[in-house]
């Protein structure tokens, strides 16, 4: 099995094109770091990575934007805004490999996903590669100008089934003045949503709400997790406002954000899932689990850590019909990472 390295998006483009024209199956990536979310890769007659379109393209840090390609490591892109002061709060796990197309093309978001949202909210334009070969360009470098992302859309959360992500624009925020990180120890999972009920319910803005269960998983070992960011008088109300808290290291969130890639890496056979649940919901879904996971209480979405792949998670037939029928446009034989996507697309 050949392995190609395009250092340019038109390689890369001559790489799709000349692979699908003759009919072989694609396995795409950037640093392949994250092959154990969604379905299993099988197996392809050609792999091409981005690893090597790794450029910085533009970065002005007073218009708060900046354009890189889809093989520069996140990491890298985290290290660049640190030295203006400014960050993409995507905090994504696997952060020593992940690449920039790579984070998109899993849709992954971390803890402050509650205050800043996800990458569709921090795209600003995207240039993708077809497999016909066509460098298609959406967007751009102003943060109004969002027009015709709707296609590069698409292409967040694909697995990169769809087509190749090429490069990428993002609007970028500036770090806040101080950050605090609070932590509360619950005996049960009621008892943590009901202390989140009341942050929400209260005046405090927090960047991040995460519950969390492990590493045991059990049901009697829970923590909330408050990360807010400000002025010291405003972190001072913080402390004010959650009385029962304590002060918690701000390493704890890199636990939380590498803890997915080491369960992954410790169970061969594991598998973990994204659910979206309302926030009334949740407790009783995390209860009904009884799995390790990671909550993003402020967000709505629950991340659940299985020994074993679930089938009661896998997308419902109008989901199904629909992911099945954007494939079609873009790969009618269906040539690229096959079975990425839920294992079905």
């Amino acid at each position: 099995m050949s392995t190609l390295l395009p250092e340019t998006p038109e390689q890369l483009a001559e790489s799709l094109r000349d692979a699908a024209s003759a009919h072989r199956t694609i396995r795409l990536g950037g640093n392949f770091s994250k092959e154990r979310l969604g379905g299993a890769p099988q197996p392809a007659d050609v792999v091409i990575s981005t690893s090597r379109l790794n450029r910085l393209l533009q970065y002005d840090p007073r218009d708060l934007t900046i354009s890189v390609q889809a093989g520069m490591r996140f990491a890298e892109l985290e290290g660049v805004l640190a030295g203006h002061r400014q960050m993409l709060p995507l905090d994504p796990g696997w952060a020593a490999d992940s690449t920039v197309g790579g984070v998109v093309a899993a849709n992954l978001s971390g803890p402050r996903r509650r205050l800043y949202g996800t990458a569709r909210d921090m795209i600003i334009g995207m240039t993708f590669v077809t497999l016909e070969g066509k460098l298609i360009s959406s967007g751009g470098m102003v943060v109004k100008n969002v027009a015709g992302l709707d296609m590069a859309k698409l292409m967040i959360g694909s697995f990169g089934t769809l087509a190749a992500i090429a490069q990428v624009n993002f609007k970028v925020f500036p770090v806040p003045a101080e950050s605090r990180t609070f932590v509360m120890e619950c005996s049960t999972a009621a008892a943590a949503f009901a202390e989140r009920d009341r942050i929400l319910r209260g005046v405090l803005q927090p960047a991040a709400i995460d519950i969390v269960n492990w590493p045991s998983g059990d049901r009697l070992n829970w923590r909330l997790l408050v990360h807010a960011g400000g002025n010291a008088k405003a972190l001072d109300r913080y402390a004010r406002e959650l009385p029962v808290a304590q002060p918690c290291p701000e390493s704890v969130w890199e636990e939380i954000r590498e803890f997915t890639p080491q369960f992954l890496a410790a169970h061969h056979q594991g598998r973990v899932v994204s659910i979206p649940t309302k926030f009334t919901g949740m407790p009783a879904l995390v209860e009904k689990l009884n799995v390790p996971v990671i909550v993003r209480a402020g967000s709505g979405v629950v991340y659940a850590h299985f020994l074993e792949t679930p089938s009661e998670f896998e997308p419902a037939g109008d989901d199904l019909a629909m992911m099945t029928k954007v494939k079609e446009m873009f790969d009618p034989e269906h040539l690229l990472n096959r079975g990425r996507l839920y294992g079905r697309v």
